[in-house]
């Protein structure tokens, strides 16, 4: 076991619109410093209107000091500004996106279940490496499936971040906190229904599974 902070990675709904802002100022408020990364993850919209509907979640991030990353889309986080960018395994290669965005931009990889991609995702200079899914999700479908053991194996050995994605609740977060995870990034849990209380319950569970760890 490993006696590690986790930190809570809140991904968002596919509509980030309406009251959504006000939603999220209140899971950051809630979680007192746990949440420190936030992936915008919006489908389908041109460049113009993703940038619009990112500027209130973008100044609410930098308000709390939480890492704010666009999800696939490297022109977009150039044109914004944003603090980093999250590639998928079709999203282009983390040796370019670092040229078009700056030495200090946070580059995250998706690695599946495959210790060879995350690998492959350090050796390319990303700043983490996420695994999943481990649970069912309700947010996005995949064919993949992880298992703690790949936690506890890449914690074990490397110093990049590493983050657990895929249906996690405060059900369930307990063992990859136990197993390593730097990071728990969830969506459906916390947007789903009250996100201050889901972000204190991720806060409770993080925080149990930390003190038995340490014991």
């Amino acid at each position: 076991m490993t006696d590690i902070g986790c930190q809570l990675y809140l991904i968002s709904p596919l509509d980030v619109g309406g009251d959504f802002p006000q939603r999220l100022e209140r899971a950051l408020e809630a979680g007192g410093g746990l949440v420190t990364a936030f992936q915008l993850r919006i489908k389908d919209l041109d460049q113009h209107e993703a940038a619009r509907l990112a500027q209130p979640l973008q100044a609410l991030c930098a308000a709390h000091d939480v890492a704010f990353i666009v999800n696939d889309s490297v022109p977009l986080a150039k044109r914004i500004g944003a603090d980093g960018v999250h590639l998928g395994q079709g999203d282009g290669d983390p040796r370019e996106a670092r040229e078009e965005l700056g030495l200090e931009a946070q580059i995250g990889v998706t690695c599946h279940a495959s210790r060879h991609l995350a690998m492959e995702a350090g050796d390319a200079g990303a700043d983490y490496v996420a695994f999943g899914a481990f649970f069912d999700s309700t947010t996005k479908s995949s064919d993949h499936r992880a298992d703690t053991e790949m936690l506890v194996w890449w914690s074990g050995l490397f110093e990049i971040p590493c983050v657990a994605i895929g249906g996690i609740t405060p059900g369930n977060c307990r063992p990859l906190v136990e197993a390593g995870a730097d990071f728990l990034a969830v969506s459906g849990a916390v947007w789903n229904g009250d996100e201050a209380a889901a972000v204190k319950a991720f806060a409770a569970q993080i925080e149990a599974a930390q003190t038995q760890s340490a014991q």
